[in-house]
C-alpha cells in the first residue's frame, strides 16, 4: 500500500482500527469510555495498538474459537441458541461507513449510498459494481469472493461458468429458484486478472456486506470459498477445515463450503459440497 497517498493511508489506519476493535470485542469489551469523562490509558499508545493488531491476525488453532458467537464442534451445534445481530458499526469500525449508509433501511437505499464507489483501488479497473441479486428477504444467502469477468460486464454476481454451477446447485440440487435466495460477494468490484482480493480491498468493501446481511437477516449463510468464510468468521483457518461444520455469524447460522470455481478445477470434490448443501437442506426442513 502506498502510504504517501492520503486515501490509502487513511484506509490503512481504518483497517488497523477495525482489527483493534475486534481484538477488544474478543476480550469481552462491550463499550469504550467517552473521551470527556475518562482519558484513555497511557498504555494504549501506537505501539500497543500495533501489538494488538498483530495479535489478532495470528492464525487461530480452532475455527469455532475465533469468535464467541460460534458454536462448538459437536452434533448439537445447530441446536445451540444464537445471539441476535449486534449493531453494525460495532462490527466494522470502518470510517468510510458514513451515517447515511448505516441508516439505510433497504438494499436499494444501501446501493444508492454506495454510489460510484471509489473507496479502494479496484474502482479504477471495473466496468460495473456487482452489488448483489435475489430476494431481499431471503432465508438463504450465498456469499462469494469477488466478481469475475462475466460478472463485471453484466453487473450481476455468479453468471459465468462458476455461476452456472452455483445455479445448478440451487435449482437441481436444492430444488429452489435462484431468485428465491440472495447472492453477493465480499468484494463488489472485479480484481485485475481475477486475482485474490487484497486486505485493504476487503476492508473497504466489507461494511456493505455486513449491512446487506443485517438488512436481509437470513436464516442461513453459505460462505463460498476461503475469502468469504475467513472474512465473515474473522479466521485464518483454511476452508478445508472450516467447511462442513456449522458456525455462527452475528446470530446467523453459517455453513462454509468450497467455491464453485474450485469445483470446476477439481470436480472430484463436488461430493464434499453436496454434503454441505445437504446439511443446509436438513436445517431448512427440505431434506
Amino acid at each position: 500500500m502506498d502510504t504517501r497517498n492520503p486515501r490509502h493511508l487513511l484506509l490503512q489506519i481504518t483497517t488497523s482500527l477495525r482489527h483493534y476493535l475486534e481484538s477488544l470485542q474478543e476480550e469481552g469489551v462491550t463499550g469504550l469510555p467517552v473521551a470527556s469523562q475518562q482519558k484513555p490509558p497511557a498504555s494504549l499508545d501506537m505501539g500497543a495498538r500495533q501489538g494488538r493488531v498483530q495479535e489478532s491476525e495470528l492464525p487461530k488453532q480452532e475455527a469455532p474459537a475465533a469468535t464467541a458467537a460460534q458454536p462448538p464442534r459437536s452434533s448439537s451445534a445447530s441446536k445451540a441458541p444464537l445471539r441476535a445481530p449486534q449493531p453494525l458499526l460495532s462490527q466494522t469500525g470502518d470510517l468510510f461507513f458514513s451515517p447515511p449508509v448505516h441508516a439505510a433501511q433497504t438494499l436499494e437505499e444501501l446501493r444508492a449510498q454506495m454510489g460510484d464507489c471509489q473507496r479502494c483501488k479496484l474502482c479504477r479497473g471495473r466496468t460495473h459494481i456487482v452489488f448483489g441479486v435475489g430476494n431481499p428477504r431471503a432465508e438463504l444467502v450465498f456469499v462469494g469472493e469477488a466478481p469475475g469477468r462475466d460478472e463485471d460486464l453484466r453487473g450481476e454476481p455468479f453468471v459465468g461458468r462458476a455461476g452456472q454451477l452455483l445455479t445448478e446447485i440451487i435449482t437441481k440440487g436444492m430444488k429452489m429458484r435462484r431468485e428465491d435466495v440472495y447472492i453477493t460477494n465480499v468484494v463488489k468490484c472485479r480484481p485485475p486478472e481475477n486475482r485474490n482480493p487484497e486486505p485493504d480491498e476487503i476492508a473497504a468493501c466489507e461494511p456493505f456486506l455486513v449491512k446487506q446481511l443485517e438488512l436481509i437477516r437470513p436464516r442461513i449463510i453459505v460462505a463460498l470459498g476461503t475469502f468469504a468464510a475467513q472474512t465473515l468468521l474473522k479466521s485464518k483457518t483454511p476452508i478445508s477445515r472450516l467447511r462442513g461444520i456449522w458456525h455462527s455469524y452475528q446470530g446467523i447460522k453459517l455453513m462454509p463450503t468450497l467455491h464453485p470455481a474450485y469445483l470446476l478445477r477439481n470436480p472430484q470434490d463436488k461430493r464434499l459440497v453436496w454434503q454441505d448443501i445437504q446439511a443446509v437442506l436438513r436445517d431448512m426442513g427440505r431434506l
